[in-house]
């Protein structure tokens, strides 16, 4: 991160461990940075925090939130007291507290995903993705980013590269992570411009930017067909990935596979039935915390 900003500020949501994943996804839809989820043992309560470089939130960013919550509890979630509020913090207190609560990820035999403090000896074979806080920032501990890293683990390329298309790509986890199994070419974007050039970053620290090419894309704006790919990964907010479902079965391979996470478990049929309806089948699934991720396939 080049050069030193004035100001750190966390936004924090104090609500109910069960709660956590989903106020977390509201906070990352948001602001673009992933939430950092940590609950109190014996206490029943979480502290949900993202941190911006900046000095306040706008009314706009203020009045989402609000409404955000108030979905949230509408579908029957238990948001406990559900406050939030804005603080300061030190650079060096949000830099230590990356330190404690981001351990690394073994997804398998194939890939480990970790901080460059951490001296963890790979697997012989396994892949290493380093990556380090930062303010747009995907560690893969969340469960539908775990998901994406499981399936890109298990569909590896043997003996040849398969491509790739990363939607939404946030910190750029899933597409590093997919260069390094040996994926290729891989293509990667996001609406958020902040999210682009952290990832862009990420690759840099891991020895890819000659590879991948991280793009500022609005999906809505994309046009249907183009370029196919083995494998997509499209980790987005459920009532974008049924609303943009056309493009996103065009963009894959007859054979290929198309990975979609980000969806709530209550929401996941609505998905299922939409993807299912344009010709595919769900070839896997997996259920963690308020969220459930699948795999579809077009259907023989």
């Amino acid at each position: 991160m080049s050069g030193e900003l004035e100001q750190i500020i966390s936004v924090r949501v104090l609500t109910t461990p069960e709660a956590g994943e989903s106020v977390g996804a509201l906070l990352e839809s948001i602001f673009g940075t992933t939430a950092s989820v940590w609950a109190s043992d014996g206490s029943g309560e979480a502290k949900v925090t993202v941190y911006l470089e900046r000095e306040s939130i706008d009314l706009a960013e203020e009045a989402s939130l609000g409404e955000g919550l108030d979905v949230l509890r509408a579908v029957g979630l238990d948001l406990g007291a559900g406050d939030w509020e804005v603080e300061p913090v030190k650079r060096e207190d949000w830099s230590e507290s990356w330190k404690k609560h981001f351990s690394p990820i073994q997804v398998g035999d194939r890939l480990l995903v970790k901080p460059d403090w951490e001296e963890i000896e790979p697997k012989l074979g396994q892949a290493v993705v380093i990556l380090n806080p930062g303010m747009s920032f995907g560690t893969g501990h969340h469960a539908t980013t775990l998901f994406c890293l499981r399936q890109l683990a298990e569909c590896v390329p043997v003996g040849g590269g398969k491509s790739l298309l990363d939607a939404g790509t946030g910190s750029g986890i899933l597409a590093i992570s997919a260069a390094k199994l040996g994926y290729g070419p891989v293509e990667a974007w996001d609406f958020d411009p902040v999210a682009v050039q952290v990832a862009r970053r990420n690759a840099e620290q891991n020895g890819l930017a000659h590879l991948l090419a991280f793009e500022e894309r609005d999906l809505t704006k994309m046009p249907l067909g183009g370029r196919q790919f083995d494998v997509v990964c499209a980790n987005l907010m459920s009532e974008l990935l049924v609303a943009e479902k056309a493009k996103l079965a065009s963009w894959l391979a007859p054979a290929g596979r198309l990975v979609l996470a980000g969806i709530l478990e209550e929401q996941f049929a609505g998905v299922e039935a939409a993807f299912c309806g344009f010709g595919m089948e769900l070839i896997a699934a997996e259920s963690l915390d308020e969220w459930r991720s699948g795999t579809f396939q077009f259907s023989n």
